[in-house]
């Protein structure tokens, strides 16, 4: 093989790669789109399985509480200690309580969250739904007349779009909580202060900016883990891969989307960044 023919090959090989990866990205974004529409479709028509949301909610939200607040109370440790010392060369110690507050409900506390619960519901509802798939359960529920995704994915889809915000306020205190223990035994700020800075530094359009992101991030979850798993082949092969590229691909989105969301907020809805 001469050195002219391996690069063709090579070239060959490379744009082959690169016309799967379009092709596949265009078969998900239309698969997600068209999966959106049949939700929105279905979601005010009876029946209602209100039974199997709440089982759902305690599923998704309430077995994830203990992670999340692990990592909001580590986030929010690290972020005083951080800019407390970071701070201090220059003499800006105190500003601490209101950076830390800032960026905790801003950013940090919701794109830790949602990254922790897509690792978790997001691989969970990947892998149940393509196990449904692969052992034809899903053909059976619609043999039945029902329709899976009344009974399967917007049961799924509204716990996510709930639980997520609610976990992400439960982190961004205990973030909060995180940063005043921190600031008072490694940098001497009592904690009538922090408290104090933090109440005149945050408003409700903080708080708000970090859940409208969550309830993005929630749904995009849950519904690409939900339209993978109906989309899965292969076995117990295909159920692993699907597991692994809901993991990745929602990581990906929630961190590119943050940027947009982010910028949006700044320009239209929240002016005061």
């Amino acid at each position: 093989m001469t050195a002219e023919t391996a690069v063709v090959r090579g070239l060959n090989s490379f744009w082959s790669r690169i016309g799967t990866q379009i092709i596949s990205a265009t078969r998900f974004w239309g698969g997600f789109a068209l999966l959106s529409v049949q939700i929105f479709k279905e979601l005010l028509t009876a029946p209602f399985y209100f039974r199997l949301v709440l089982e759902q909610m305690l599923l998704l939200g309430v077995r994830s509480f203990f992670l999340v607040s692990v990592t909001g109370l580590a986030v929010g440790s690290v972020m005083a200690l951080q800019f407390g010392y970071g701070l201090a060369k220059f003499g800006g110690t105190l500003y601490v309580p209101k950076i830390a507050a800032l960026t905790i409900l801003r950013e940090m506390g919701p794109v830790f969250t949602s990254l922790l619960v897509a690792g978790r519901i997001g691989s969970g509802i990947a892998a149940e739904v393509a196990s449904m798939n692969v052992t034809q359960q899903i053909d059976a529920i619609r043999a039945l007349g029902t329709s899976p995704v009344k009974r399967i994915v917007i049961p799924r889809v509204l716990a996510a779009v709930i639980t997520l915000p609610l976990l992400c306020v439960c982190a961004d205190y205990i973030g909060l909580f995180g940063a005043m223990a921190v600031s008072e035994s490694e940098l001497n700020i009592p904690s009538r202060y922090f408290i104090t800075k933090v109440l005149d530094t945050l408003i409700m359009q903080d708080l708000l900016t970090g859940l409208a992101k969550t309830v993005v991030f929630a749904y995009f979850i849950s519904v690409a883990a939900c339209w993978k798993g109906l989309n899965t082949e292969g076995g117990t092969r295909g159920v692993g891969e699907t597991t692994t590229w809901v993991v990745v691909a929602t990581a990906i989105f929630i961190m590119i989307s943050d940027f947009f969301l982010t910028k949006f907020f700044i320009l239209t809805v929240f002016p005061r960044f």
